[in-house]
């Protein structure tokens, strides 16, 4: 490889500029993981509380109806956690071919496009799954009232 094949310090630079947008879309899905993990913590330890219920437990029977409404809200959170997890995923993947790309001294410009969208889909797509679980719980919330 001759030198003036190698990426050049203004390409470089170029390239962390270029990559400011996807880093604060990844610190956004990581705060937003961890919200989501938290919501999910929260349902694992009723589900558990529930199933610990002794079987003479008068409560119990009335309880166990919520079984199924935890599941579902549970496998939404799945849902939309992995979605972001992909989305933090193609973030991380554009940025690394974005350098890579650099060095290589390849036009990244139309794939970087891509992966963005990519990232934003997934991250949008995980919103969704939250909003239907935040509707679900609020469903709950009118189950006990």
């Amino acid at each position: 490889m001759m030198l003036s094949e190698v990426a050049t310090a203004e390409q470089i630079s170029r390239v962390i500029s270029q990559a400011t947008a996807p880093a604060f879309l990844l610190g956004a899905v990581a705060a937003f993981i961890s919200v989501l993990i938290t919501r999910m913590n929260r349902i694992v330890d009723r589900s558990n509380f529930l199933g610990a219920l002794p079987e003479g437990d008068p409560g119990r029977s009335r309880l166990e109806v919520i079984l199924p409404r935890l599941k579902r809200r549970a496998r939404l959170l799945n849902k939309a956690i992995e979605f972001a997890v992909i989305s933090g995923i193609c973030t991380t993947v554009l940025v690394i071919l974005a350098f890579a790309s650099s060095f290589l001294n390849f036009k990244h410009e139309y794939g970087a496009a891509v992966m963005f969208s990519v990232a934003l889909l997934f991250f949008a797509a995980s919103l969704v799954a939250l909003l239907f679980e935040v509707r679900a719980a609020l469903h709950d919330l009118d189950f006990y009232v």
